[in-house]
């Protein structure tokens, strides 16, 4: 089966001034559908680049790039947000919801961007949220939410398109325990209950225990692979799941 994401001698160099940094040297991976796999090292080894790389907001100096197995290392923008709206959910360490805008609208803006009517939108958006357990917070501002209502809101917009992809960024870095818990556990359930392929940088180390795969990186480079044992049966059932808008 094919990857949900295919990385293959990723390059990714910044030019500051007259220096060039090389931030990735030659990374190669592949993520499946139904698995979580968890970035690690240390700060500045290249682990948010590669998340940014793997999620077209970035793109590779070189190397080869596949979402859902079409090559997008070198598309233009206009095409990366198409593979983005239409395979890649995103969840942040600082949420990113407009602060103006209620929960129910911050996913609902998703929608509308899948192409989805308002009003349909709406009512999706109400269901979404229901699933995450903030219903009763759908006309609540960001301003009136915990850290740990907001990164569940955050993941309500992240599955608004019903993606293959799942990659987050320090999920868990802003918030108490008992919430970053809660928010691991919906992001597992998504992997294995839901087939999808989820990415996670974090440094927090009680995130590690949630991972079918830790890849540590390294001064841009993969220094450590190591797979935690999947029943076969268990992976080819969350490979084959049907899309869903909600996790239960």
């Amino acid at each position: 089966m094919t990857p949900a994401i295919t990385v293959r001698n990723v390059a990714k160099t910044y030019v500051e001034g007259n220096l060039e940094v090389a931030a990735l040297c030659g990374v190669d991976m592949d993520v499946h559908a139904g698995e979580i796999a968890i970035l690690v090292g240390p700060s500045g080894s290249g682990k948010t680049t590669l998340l940014s790389i793997m999620g077209c907001i970035l793109k590779a100096s070189s190397g080869s790039v596949r979402i859902a197995g079409e090559e997008v290392a070198h598309l233009p923008e206009s095409q990366l947000s198409r593979v983005r709206i239409d395979n890649i959910g995103f969840v942040f360490q600082g949420f990113n919801l407009f602060p103006t805008l209620t929960a129910a609208e911050n996913v609902e803006l998703m929608l509308r961007l899948k192409g989805i009517a308002k009003a349909p939108a709406r009512e999706r958006a109400w269901e979404l949220l229901e699933q995450v357990g903030l219903a009763s917070k759908s006309e609540a501002l960001p301003a009136n939410l915990s850290g740990g209502q907001k990164q569940r809101v955050a993941i309500a917009r992240a599955l608004a398109g019903d993606p293959r992809i799942i990659l987050a960024d320090e999920p868990t870095a802003a918030l108490d325990w008992e919430s970053g818990q809660t928010v691991m556990e919906m992001l597992c359930g998504l992997a294995h209950n839901f087939g999808r392929a989820v990415v996670i940088v974090t440094h927090d180390p009680r995130v590690i225990e949630f991972a079918d795969r830790t890849i540590r990186i390294e001064d841009g480079m993969v220094a450590e692979d190591e797979r935690e044992t999947l029943a076969p049966m268990e992976l080819v059932a969350a490979q084959q799941a049907e899309p869903v808008w909600a996790v239960q």
